[in-house]
């Protein structure tokens, strides 16, 4: 018994010795010569040049602008004259830069464990750097790189669209590898929502170094893949030519195919792109913040307005929904409604009453009160229910960043959002499209192109990801009263939008509403002169429209902010845009 224990004591003794061996000799030889290949071999990322934005015409939105980075060598001591001599003559040679601010940049990236130049300079114009290339790639402290820098040649009138890139941030470069090595991220728009699309992949170079990092031999190479152009459905002409019909108005327009393919969407008043490529100013920055048209709102996408009396077709669809038939009930109209025991008033846009109103005339000449008596029959909830189903209260999904749901509220919303219950007047308000409600033009224009198709589009502002627009169960007897209600808006005596939109080249139909400003909120206030309070106090103005009105092909929606009725401050805009779309040959394709 003893010589077995002695024997199984001497065997574990050796295979632990073996295993130890085994592990010292060989496995750990895996590990260090790894190690050894990490200190010896050096990666060096190659960033890829991005991509570029096209319009529709292939006229450029965002380009790349071909110039140098400057860098200088690390490891120089604050006070090093070597140093100091290489800043003096950055600053001879290139008189914007301040001698301060690159020797505070060298200072916070300069570090023993550094062995890479440092970045002083992000970028100098190529014509800029020509003239002082051969002198100071002479400098051994200076090392100077190709670099590009992004410039957007709309400015202005494509900034909501296309948005920018700027300098990428501790939580961008964590998200993204690429964006940690490039320095760049779109920040808003297009360049934001395509971002990984456009800015491509990384290459490298696999170099072998020495001991202090001098380079020996490289022994591989990838290229990056870059260059990922993007094409979009926007006109540029027709973007240009919206924003500069609005003239000092502030609002928003969206021109869309049926189909969804975005033509051009205005926010107005704008902001420069190129503002924010390198940096916007503190002064810029509080021009645009304190200006009470707010600039950098993107209203097409993020603007919340009460859609007023556009929303009234969505409205009788969706009571015919609820309440099969209700529609084939003519109301009369004697200007107003009372409803309670103390016999509120409701009363109709027009005082002296509409008479005896169908669906069509209700459509044509906007009567309040066929909506006021339906409304209270169907209920709040129902309502609700189905204009979700048209867009509303919903993202629409277009391919930009950050759009706005507005709400379409019901009972459950308001107990949720003011712990209060939903007072039967609201109802009857919301009919017409005011209390709660809130849309952004966006809304409106994908909702009017269901009201001409009876199919529901996804917008699309690139081209290469067109989503086939969604049937939707209504009533095609109705809606098609509700078509010729359109139509009788913008080409027949009391049409609310007789006088603009009849003198055009081919028949439109559309709706008018006024948005009510019940309210200001206290920060917009704040920035009003009191002479300018009458005019941010007025209604906004709606103007949403379809054409040619026997073969729908385009969608044309204008909000004008704080323009008073929809015909007569929309209208004008509107005209306009289908007089271009015409002459172009969009309205004949």
């Amino acid at each position: 018994m003893k010589y077995k224990i002695v024997i199984a004591v001497f065997t574990i003794f050796w295979v632990i010795l073996l295993g130890r061996i085994y592990q010292v000799s060989i496995k750990s030889n895996y590990y260090y010569e790894n190690l050894a290949k990490k200190n010896s071999h050096k990666v060096i990322p190659i960033p890829p040049l991005r991509g570029e934005i096209y319009d529709r015409n292939g006229e450029l939105l965002a380009i790349n602008q071909i110039g140098f980075s400057i860098s200088l060598k690390p490891h120089l001591k604050n006070d090093d004259n070597d140093l100091l001599k290489a800043i003096k003559e950055l600053k001879s040679s290139f008189n914007d830069l301040n001698e301060t601010i690159m020797l505070n940049v060298y200072k916070k990236n300069n570090s023993y464990y550094n062995h890479d130049y440092i970045k002083v300079v992000d970028f100098i114009p190529y014509n800029d750097m020509i003239g002082a290339y051969t002198k100071l790639s002479l400098n051994q402290i200076i090392d100077i790189e190709a670099e590009s820098k992004r410039y957007y040649p709309y400015g202005k009138y494509t900034s909501h669209i296309v948005g920018y890139t700027g300098r990428s941030n501790r939580e961008d470069n964590d998200k993204d590898a690429i964006v940690a090595e490039v320095g760049k991220v779109g920040k808003s728009g297009i360049e934001k929502h395509y971002n990984a699309f456009l800015q491509g992949e990384l290459g490298f170079d696999t170099i072998k170094v020495n001991a202090v990092n001098q380079e020996i031999e490289k022994i591989e190479h990838k290229d990056p893949l870059e260059n990922r152009d993007l094409k979009l459905n926007i006109d540029s002409r027709l973007q240009k030519m919206i924003y500069e019909r609005f003239g000092d108005d502030a609002g928003a327009a969206v021109v869309m195919k049926t189909n969804g393919e975005v033509l051009a969407a205005i926010s107005a008043p704008s902001f420069d792109s190129n503002d924010f490529v390198g940096g916007i100013s503190h002064k810029d920055w509080q021009k645009l913040l304190y200006n009470v048209d707010t600039p950098f709102t993107n209203k097409f996408l993020n603007g919340l307005y009460p859609p007023g009396s556009t929303i009234k077709m969505g409205m009788a669809l969706a009571f015919e929904k609820s309440n099969p038939g209700i529609l084939d009930k003519n109301e009369f109209c004697k200007g107003y409604i009372e409803v309670g025991a103390n016999k509120h008033r409701f009363r109709c846009w027009k005082t002296s009453g509409h008479g005896n109103v169908d669906l069509r005339k209700a459509i044509r000449e906007s009567c309040d009160v066929y909506f006021y008596n339906k409304s209270i029959i169907v209920g709040i909830n129902n309502m609700s229910r189905y204009l979700r189903e048209f867009g509303f209260g919903a993202k629409s999904g277009i391919d930009l960043p950050h759009e706005s749901s507005g709400i379409m509220p019901d009972k459950e919303w308001k107990m949720k959002r003011y712990k209060k219950s939903w007072y039967f007047g609201e109802t009857i308000n919301s009919s017409i499209g005011q209390g709660y409600s809130l849309a952004t033009p966006l809304q409106v224009a994908r909702y009017t192109a269901m009201l001409a198709t009876a199919k529901l589009p996804t917008p699309q502002i690139a081209k290469n990801n067109i989503v086939k627009p969604k049937a939707v169960d209504i009533s095609k007897k109705h809606l098609d009263i509700i078509q010729k209600g359109m139509y009788d808006v913008c080409n027949t005596p009391g049409g609310t939008a007789l006088r603009y939109m009849s003198n055009l080249p081919i028949k439109v139909a559309g709706k008018t509403g006024t948005s009510q400003v019940v309210s200001l909120p206290k920060d917009i206030r704040n920035k009003i002169r009191e002479e300018d309070m009458e005019y941010y106090h007025r209604s906004h103005a709606w103007l949403t429209t379809y054409g040619p009105f026997e073969n729908p092909k385009i969608i044309v929606t204008v909000l004008v902010e704080h323009g008073g009725h929809g015909g007569s401050s929309a209208g004008p805009i509107a005209a306009d845009i289908y007089r271009w779309l015409y002459k172009e040959g969009y309205l004949s394709e």
